[in-house]
């Protein structure tokens, strides 16, 4: 019903992002890493929407991109999975990543998305993996090419600069630029930062 709202960021509370559209405030639901991009109040901001509708309650559910929400879409497709843990995967893992995760089969990696247990990775994969859009996917192989983020240790690190302050932008950005084979968090981060103060 309500494909995207365009308007005034007004804040961001927890994991919702509050948008004023004509006079009206809109509370939308969102992952982690789509409000860490909804960061200045008063921009303007685009979010791509789903409204979901419950016997109790009508909410929305929104992100940054169309590609995420393409990816909420398909989570909340497979069977157990509500929008609670669709939007718990997301905070978790970048959708590209969990993309190229659920492609190449990775159920253990799939795992350490929040609220995800082996029955419910082996569901997501089994279910979705000849849907997943090819644009969406980011493979272990494009990893290499530093184009995405899949090992835990680089998680970890991308993690830590968004709590020093950085976006999720800046800190992918940056990421990108290091060869952090054999590097531990701690040194990935010393580096990140040392590029971000250049």
């Amino acid at each position: 019903m309500i494909d995207f709202i365009k308007g005034k960021l007004v804040h961001v509370i927890g994991d919702s992002v509050i948008v004023e559209n004509n006079g009206i405030g809109y509370k939308i639901h969102t992952s982690t890493g789509s409000a860490s991009d909804f960061t200045v109040p008063g921009e303007e901001v685009i979010v791509y929407t789903q409204m979901i509708v419950r016997e109790d309650a009508i909410s929305l559910v929104g992100f940054s991109t169309r590609e995420e929400l393409n990816m909420f879409i398909l989570l909340t497709s497979v069977s157990g999975i509500g929008t609670k843990v669709g939007v718990g995967i997301l905070s978790s893992i970048p959708h590209g990543q969990l993309a190229g995760i659920i492609a190449t089969q990775d159920i253990k990696m799939l795992q350490t998305a929040q609220g995800v247990g082996k029955k419910t990775a082996e569901r997501v994969v089994l279910e979705l993996k000849d849907k997943v859009p090819q644009t969406l996917t980011l493979s272990h192989q494009d990893t290499a090419n530093g184009s995405a983020v899949i090992t835990s240790t680089q998680s970890d690190a991308m993690e830590a600069l968004m709590a020093l302050g950085y976006t999720r932008s800046e800190a992918q950005g940056v990421l990108k630029q290091i060869d952090m084979e054999q590097m531990t968090v701690e040194e990935i981060i010393k580096a990140s930062l040392k590029k971000l103060m250049q």
